[in-house]
Order: structure tokens, then C-alpha cells, then sequence
């Protein structure tokens, strides 16, 4: 009898600690479903208000009402666009990695760059002025 009272214990446990998992889990998904349905009432609200605001005043238009508001939302979303998502993110990873492919190997030996600096103070300057008078000679 014993055993089965420790199995059943265990039971418990693992369907408190699945519990205690899911509800925060499920909390956290209609918190976030009942903000973003706030956001759309009040982003609606906004657009409304700042229509019924400027727009009859600058341009003689009629005042217009909440849902007028939201129409005008979904309007320039669908002309417009819905942002910048899905398929672009794989064109920057490949400029990224295209962009890294520039100047590859000086990238990744810069012990040949070490002494540029110090070679450019002693030689480079004057090895430079030497090739200007070269070519204004030639020509």
C-alpha cells in the first residue's frame, strides 16, 4: 500500500509542477492577446482623433468616427505594406556574409599591416613623390 501512495505522491507532484508551468504560460498569452487588442483600440482612437483634429481644419475634410479610422489603418496597410518582416531578413544575413568575403584574406592577416604606419613616416611619402614626378615626366 505504501508504494502506491508514493507513486500517487508522485503523481501529484508532476501534475502541480505542469501546472505551475502552464499558468503562467497561459497568463502570459492572454495578457499579451489583451494588450495588443488595447493597442488596436487605442491606435485607432489616435488616428481618429488626429484626423477629426488636423484634417478639417488644413484641408476642409469631414470629421470621421472610430471605425472610419480603423478602415483607414487596414487601407494603408494593404497599400503600403506590413513592414519590413519575412523575406528580408535572409537578404541581409547574405549581404552580411557577402560582406565579410570583401577583403578577406587582409582581414585576416593584419600582421602585414603592422608597420604600414611606421613605413609610410620613412619610405611611402617619399616613394610617392617619386612616382608624381615620374608621371609628370612621362607625360
Amino acid at each position: 500500500m505504501e508504494h502506491n501512495d508514493t507513486i500517487e505522491k508522485q503523481i501529484e507532484r508532476k501534475i502541480e509542477n505542469k501546472l505551475k508551468k502552464t499558468i503562467p504560460k497561459v497568463s502570459k498569452i492572454f495578457f499579451m492577446i489583451l494588450m495588443g487588442i488595447i493597442l488596436a483600440f487605442l491606435v485607432g482612437y489616435i488616428v481618429m482623433r488626429l484626423w477629426n483634429w488636423l484634417m478639417p481644419d488644413l484641408f476642409g475634410l469631414t470629421t470621421i468616427s472610430y471605425w472610419q479610422a480603423v478602415g483607414i489603418l487596414i487601407l494603408a496597410k494593404l497599400f503600403f505594406g506590413f513592414g519590413s518582416h519575412g523575406s528580408h531578413k535572409g537578404k541581409g544575413k547574405h549581404k552580411k556574409r557577402h560582406g565579410s568575403k570583401k577583403c578577406g584574406p587582409l582581414r585576416r592577416d593584419f600582421s602585414k599591416w603592422e608597420l604600414y604606419d611606421k613605413f609610410w613616416e620613412e619610405e611611402g611619402e617619399n616613394a610617392y613623390k617619386e612616382y608624381v614626378e615620374r608621371t609628370k615626366e612621362e607625360e
